[in-house]
């Protein structure tokens, strides 16, 4: 099976999301791959390390709200 890396990548900046705590840290319980992608788009701290959480940039903080909503929010 194919899949596109950039629709997971969309999809688990989402669900971090669901994850926010402390104003814009998540957990990080997600694939290490699209992670370390992510963090290289800037919109994510590094996931390695001991912290069991990741920081959003502020531009990863909005992309994630926008991808919240695009991919599982209910129409208005």
């Amino acid at each position: 099976m194919n899949l596109n890396p950039d629709k997971i990548d969309a999809a688990v900046l989402a669900l971090l999301y669901l994850g926010l705590h402390d104003g814009n840290r998540a957990w990080k319980s997600f694939d290490w791959d699209a992670l370390g992608r992510l963090h290289q788009r800037g919109l994510i701290s590094d996931p390695v390390g001991r912290a069991k959480s990741v920081e959003f940039s502020p531009e990863g903080l909005q992309l994630a709200a926008e991808r919240l909503q695009a991919l599982f929010g209910e129409p208005g």
